[in-house]
Formats: C-alpha cells, structure tokens, sequence
C-alpha cells in the first residue's frame, strides 16, 4: 500500500490536514512534527515510506561520484526539497544546483531557478510520482534536466531527459544501462554498474 494512503484523516493531528485550498510551500517550514522528508505536490502533503536498499546504495554512490564532474560554483545535495511553485515543494532524491544558489545552514529548500538537475530512484510507493507526475511538475518549473533510476536485472538504468523550452516537457535522452556518458548538463562518464552492490546468502 502505498505510504500516503497508511495515515487516515482520523488519525492524522488537526495541523496535518489541509486547509480548503490545500497547503502552500511555506507550509512544510511552519508544520511541526511532520515524518522526515515530507513532500507537497498539488497542494497536498505526501509522506515517504522507507527507502530501499537498492534506492539508498545507488543514490549514495551516485552523488559520491557525481562529485568528481562538478563545474566550479555547482554542488551536488541529497533529499532537498525544492519550490517548484505556490503549491509545489517536492524533495527530489538529488539535486544538482548551480553558482546563483544560495548555500548556507538556513536553507531548507531551493528555487526551481536554482537547480541544474533533478534525481529521482524509483521505490513502489513512488513509481506514479516519479515517472509521471513529478517529472511533469519540474519541466514547467524549468528544471533543465531530469533523470530517473529504475532498478532492470538488479541494476540501474538511468532514463535521461532534457526541458524543450518551447513546450515546457521533457524529450528523451536515452536510456543508460551500463554507462553514463554525457556532455550535458555537463560532462559525465560514470560506470553505472559500481552504483549497486546487492549481496545474496
């Protein structure tokens, strides 16, 4: 079941449910006591369920080795959440941001402005939002690039996207099972298949 689902209304505090139009971005700074990485999408709050081994491990490496091809003023940042509108604030996997963004221990989400690239590893309880929804919300965001991890045979692919400025939707940029080579948002080669390490009994 997914995890959105598992908090009914009857047992949610009166602060967690949502005012007639839905909450706002500024609300995930003012909640108290919200689960750990709390999204909003179309107003509404959505609550993660525990992450996968699989998730965890290939975000991990992914972000340790995204490191090594960084332009100068960029940086690479895990479980941030960024505005993508009044009622938008979804918490990509990770993000890449670049010089204009403002870093420092007072942040606690990025402008859609900000962001260079957006991550999301696929989980069951995430599958619609990350390959429909969320990719649809960062594109009219103008969130440059997108790439999304599925886990195929016990390894990740990284299906690739690019904002088309003129529609506002992202085109397809391959699908990248064993290596990730490209030249933009900037230059990458990374060897996809160090990203997961599964071990068996």
């Amino acid at each position: 079941m997914p995890a959105e689902t598992d908090l009914t209304p009857a047992s949610l505090p009166d602060r967690l449910l949502p005012p007639p139009r839905g909450f706002v971005a500024a609300d995930l700074d003012r909640l108290p006591d919200t689960p750990p990485h709390t999204e909003l999408i179309d107003g509404a709050l959505v609550f993660r369920a525990p992450r996968s081994h699989f998730h965890q491990s290939t975000l991990f490496r992914l972000h340790l080795k995204l490191e090594d091809f960084l332009p100068p003023g960029h940086e690479v940042l895990q479980e941030m959440s960024v505005k993508l509108g009044p009622r938008q604030r979804p918490e990509p996997d990770l993000i890449v941001v670049g010089p204009e963004a403002i870093i420092g221990q007072e942040v606690t989400c990025f402008e859609a402005a900000d962001v260079v690239l957006a991550v999301e590893v696929v989980s069951p309880d995430s599958a619609v939002r990350d390959r429909e929804r969320k990719p649809v919300r960062y594109a009219e965001a103008g969130v440059p690039h997108f790439w999304r991890i599925e886990e195929i045979h016990d390894r990740p692919a990284v299906f690739v996207y690019e904002l088309d400025p003129a529609t506002k939707s992202y085109a397809g940029n391959g699908v990248h099972h064993d290596r990730l080579k490209l030249t933009v948002p900037f230059d990458i080669d990374i060897d996809l298949t160090t990203l997961y390490r599964g071990r068996t009994r």
